[in-house]
């Protein structure tokens, strides 16, 4: 039946967590809330309770269809409470964790902390990255402790140290905290305030854990290094966009497939075919699927903890999970139960633009898209359905975040993506070839090089012509939010509509 991912607890538990970690755990608070929400709560527990001792109120009974449905309703709401309880936590433990220096922040004039990240140049030289904050300095030789995260913007020239020291290094930097520019006016801002360095100190090297990971990056962008598409392999496989010429990122941003050179499902989807490709006939299903979660953590570890990557490496984790019998595998309930994951485990994520557009474009996908894939099917043939479906559904969850965040909305994007998006998956999967050819057979680079240029100047020629169609200025993103929810709950109704129609058709012999 459609749209059966309603009858999910875990669906009622992740509304409430949207409600308590976006909306009612908001600084302000308007008069009533806590006590009406309280209340709510109080309500739930109770109710929980009765759900818990497997008993039902007598005064609620009317007869055993009756009980039946007070259960279900308790389910939901038991859910709904653990999700607007959890939600509120980790929104707390967020505000906690924000930046406290000891001393007013236009006093600041350094700042000592570790990597939190791997630094990304610019095309200038210069760079930035996040700093956990360990300590600062003041005007008069003022020293605090001090926690939480910076965003610093380094100076040209320091960048390409800092890289060859990685991750979790030691550091000083002297400088000043500047404004952030905001976010197109919905509060999307960078998660952390910012920090301009005018001179970069390292204290010291990175635990040799962390010094054997940067190796391993270094050597792998060394290997793409020469080559004119290496930029854009860097970005694909390590999300290094060091390198990738500005030029084809504006084209593809213009083409409405920026997402393409994020880190996602898409890209984990082609690292964890392979690993099944290799792994499923000599260990079979269930081996393969651990094995694949072993090498899924590895890969995460190497690229970095990107939100959009965290989020498709716990989907493939629960998927793995499913395959093993611990749970149904019901994809929306299944990026649900992502979703709850993630901000537990990374409370400041969930207020990161790549967070927010990676769970709503998937929901997107699987929701409206399925019930646009329902409609249509038959009607175009299927290798153009699915991925007119997906694009659709993507475009219509992400349309309102995408109009507050950037000002513009790219509907082009919906066509430009079923040729951008399956040649940067070729690209892909050759440039891993690539590399694994380049260890062990390097003569035999030669062969994949033209290719893979061939391959690269096509998709620049692609995103060019995607990029002719405008994109729409000036829409509300109020408005757009609105209008997209309508037009999802039309599409549900309608495929639910044409779900009950086929099971009542009986066909004649």
């Amino acid at each position: 039946m459609a749209a059966a991912f309603i009858r999910s607890p875990v669906i009622y538990a992740v509304l409430g967590a949207l409600g308590a970690y976006y909306g009612l755990a908001g600084v302000y608070f308007p008069v009533g809330v806590p006590w009406i929400l309280g209340g709510v709560l109080i309500l739930c527990a109770l109710i929980g309770l009765f759900r818990v001792l497997g008993e039902s109120p007598p005064w609620l009974l009317g007869d055993r269809e009756t009980g039946y449905r007070f259960r279900k309703i308790c389910r939901y709401v038991t859910a709904l409470s653990v999700g607007l309880s959890l939600g509120f936590t980790v929104r707390i433990i967020n505000t906690a964790s924000e930046l406290k220096l000891g001393l007013p922040r236009e006093r600041v004039r350094g700042i000592t902390g570790t990597l939190l990240d791997d630094p990304r140049a610019f095309n200038d030289g210069r760079g930035m990255g996040y700093l956990k904050v360990s300590g600062a300095s003041g005007i008069g030789g003022i020293r605090t402790s001090a926690r939480g995260r910076v965003l610093v913007f380094f100076p040209a020239g320091a960048i390409p140290r800092l890289k060859e020291f990685g991750r979790a290094a030691p550091v000083y930097v002297e400088g000043s905290f500047i404004a952030s520019p905001g976010g197109g006016g919905m509060g999307f801002q960078t998660g952390a305030p910012l920090f301009r360095v005018g001179a970069v100190f390292l204290l010291g090297t990175a635990p040799p854990v962390e010094q054997f990971r940067t190796g391993i990056r270094m050597e792998v962008l060394e290997k793409f290094g020469p080559s004119p598409w290496g930029g854009l392999a860097s970005a694909l496989i390590l999300g290094v966009k060091d390198h990738l010429d500005s030029t084809v990122s504006e084209l593809f941003k213009a083409a409405g497939c920026s997402h393409v050179l994020a880190l996602s499902g898409m890209h984990l989807a082609i690292v964890s075919a392979l690993i099944a490709f290799l792994l499923k006939k000599p260990l079979g299903i269930r081996a393969a699927a651990l094995a694949g979660s072993f090498f899924i953590l590895l890969y995460v570890y190497l690229v970095g903890p990107q939100p959009s990557l965290v989020r498709a490496a716990i989907m493939y984790l629960l998927g793995s999970a499913a395959v093993l019998g611990a749970f149904p595998r019901q994809p929306v309930p299944l990026l649900g139960l992502a979703f709850l994951i993630q901000i537990v485990l990374d409370p400041s994520s969930g207020d990161t633009l790549s967070f927010m557009l990676s769970y709503l474009a998937l929901g997107g996908i699987l929701i409206a898209g399925e019930a646009v894939h329902d409609l249509i099917r038959g009607k175009l043939p299927e290798i153009l359905a699915g991925p007119v479906s997906a694009s659709l559904g993507a475009f219509i969850a992400t349309a309102a975040v995408s109009a507050a965040a950037f000002g513009v909305i790219r509907p082009g994007g919906i066509g430009a993506g079923l040729g951008i998006v399956p040649l940067s998956t070729l690209f892909m999967i050759l440039a891993i070839v690539y590399l694994g050819v380049s260890f062990f057979l390097p003569p035999l680079t030669g062969l994949l090089d033209p290719v893979l240029s061939a391959l690269y100047d096509l998709l620049g020629g692609t995103a060019f012509l995607a990029s002719r169609i405008p994109g729409i200025e000036g829409v509300s993103p109020a408005i757009l939010a609105g209008a997209s929810l309508v037009l999802v709950l039309g599409l549900l109704y309608m495929q639910n509509h044409f779900a009950l129609l086929r099971e009542k058709i009986v066909p004649l012999d």
